[in-house]
């Protein structure tokens, strides 16, 4: 045999040995509830970013199913005084460079969340300081107590406090990060990355995970699978039929129009809820141009919408929706039904008082532009309804179709609306996101440094401060009363009711962590 033939045979073999060990890989593929272009999951509060963001990069602290803050890169402690809290690397951390995690990567990740999570901006009115004491330490001083930091700092969503390199985390917060380099249980594949189209993650063979049982969001996050591929299907049939078939494993969130198709599936197909505790869905007004500029004219829109009317063309099944005039969230230690509006919102709206605030304001009849997302459908619903109920209060809306991402991309536009600005969307959130005046995004009042829609609210931001500083339950609960009547009085958005949206699964997964976040670790695939 000549030398080129060996070298040949040789190359022959290495290729078929690669090709069954690229077989042998177990792959989960899942559709997501929407495509992603933003990978910054702590510029935006998209959901899928978010989603991503649990792939890639660890957190700190993490919370359990009982609420608790629990340790996950870093043990705890905290001083008698409440006013120092220190935080201890766990040993053999890397990012997926390979280069050690360190407390100085820590603190720079830690600026740049607080600097858009409108939680962490109100932690950080009260720090003193916040340093990296040593390689493996950081640690965080307060001027006075403040009791939500270990909760905020473990809080399961959006924005969540991601770690990531110092190089990375020192980008401005009103940019986006270049590269997608964490220490979380799966890498993300560059390579394969198609914007709008397909996401590719990879075990981290490195990754240490914790030594105690998954549980929400603490936990040993063991990836049981070699990769996990994102595919985007726009058609919800394509999606239901490639879900039927074993094309993909994963649904996240099934259309209730084809849910009764999912259900009568069989044994092979599981229907449930990956997110028991739900979302609650709801309107945002941009405060920045007319007219909801003016307070009437918002709660004009108070009274022109209802909750009914958009879960039941939303959900359908009442089986999976209530209405809820909570801004926290029904069920909840805080939740409550105080507010102008809040009877009304949950029991058919009130027309002719929106029409009688309207003509009260003066409305010039200009239209307001709602961005309409046609490719999701936990959001495309609500826009069409919405504009439906505002025209028979007599407004004038200019409905404006997009895809999802393109709507997330422009929420961020504080241009006016005839240079592409907008007056409205609608959104969701899961309950843990909006279950106290601390960590909903959108209870925030501090112009344009806040949420999308930047109401400048000196009296909120006042009640949310004390909030926070309140030092029994029952305190707390009475400011969180009076947050929401004010809330409500300045319409800082619009509760549209709570929901669960169910997702389904081949037989073959196993080990799915229920969580109010779909993640991936702890899954294990039967070939």
């Amino acid at each position: 045999m000549s030398s080129r033939t060996g070298r040949g045979l040789a190359a022959l073999l290495l290729s078929v040995v690669a090709a069954s060990a690229a077989q042998a890989q177990t792959t989960i593929k899942a559709v997501m509830h929407s495509a992603i272009a933003i990978l910054d999951p702590i510029i935006t509060t998209a959901h899928i970013s978010r989603n991503h963001g649990y792939m890639v990069y660890d957190t700190l602290l993490s919370m359990n199913s009982k609420y608790e803050p629990k340790p996950q890169m870093a043990e705890f402690a905290v001083s008698d005084d409440k006013l120092t809290y220190t935080f201890t690397l766990r040993e053999g951390l890397k990012w997926h460079d390979g280069q050690p995690v360190t407390s100085e990567d820590c603190v720079a990740s830690l600026k740049r969340w607080a600097a858009r999570d409108a939680g962490g901006q109100m932690m950080m009115d009260q720090v003193e300081s916040l340093t990296a004491t040593d390689p493996k330490t950081i640690t965080v001083k307060l001027k006075s107590p403040f009791p939500f930091v270990l909760d905020l700092l473990a809080k399961p969503s959006s924005l969540v406090a991601f770690m990531m390199p110092k190089r990375l985390a020192e980008t401005p917060p009103t940019e986006q990060i270049k590269q997608q380099i964490g220490s979380g249980p799966f890498r993300f594949v560059a390579s394969e990355y198609r914007a709008g189209d397909r996401v590719v993650y990879e075990k981290f063979k490195d990754y240490r995970p914790r030594s105690e049982p998954a549980d929400w969001l603490s936990g040993g996050k063991v990836a049981k699978v070699d990769r996990v591929e994102w595919i985007n299907m726009p058609d919800q049939q394509t999606a239901v039929n490639a879900l039927m078939t074993g094309e993909i494993d994963y649904y996240e969130q099934v259309p209730f129009d084809l849910l009764p198709i999912v259900q009568g599936a069989p044994d092979d197909v599981t229907v449930g809820a990956f997110n028991t505790l739900g979302y609650q869905t709801m309107g945002r007004m941009n405060f920045l141009y007319p007219p909801f500029d003016d307070v009437r004219v918002r709660r004009a829109a108070l009274y022109a919408l209802n909750q009914e009317n958009v879960l039941q063309a939303m959900i359908g099944n009442p089986d999976y929706f209530k209405t809820c005039p909570s801004f926290y969230g029904c069920g909840t230690p805080l939740s409550t039904d105080v507010g102008e509006g809040a009877a009304t919102i949950g029991k058919g709206g009130d027309v002719e008082k929106a029409k009688a605030l309207l003509k009260e304001a003066g409305y010039d009849g200009k239209p307001i532009v709602i961005m309409h997302p046609t490719d999701t459908p936990s959001t495309s619903t609500q826009p069409v309804v919405a504009t439906e109920l505002l025209r028979a209060a007599g407004f004038k809306v200019d409905l404006q179709p997009m895809d999802w991402q393109t709507l997330v991309a422009r929420r961020a536009s504080q241009k006016p609306i005839a240079e592409g600005g907008w007056n409205m969307f609608f959104t969701n959130w899961v309950i843990p996101e909006v279950w106290n005046p601390v960590v909903n995004p959108m209870i925030n009042g501090r112009g344009k440094k806040g949420f999308f829609g930047w109401p400048d609210d000196p009296k909120l931001e006042a009640l949310r401060a004390a909030f926070a500083k309140a030092e029994t339950e029952e305190k707390r609960k009475e400011i969180a009363t009076a947050i929401q009547a004010h809330a409500y009085a300045e319409v800082t958005y619009v509760p549209l009711g709570q929901y669960v949206w169910p997702g389904a699964w081949r037989s073959q997964l196993s080990g799915i962590v229920q969580a109010p976040v779909p993640v991936f670790w702890n899954i294990e695939k039967k070939s």
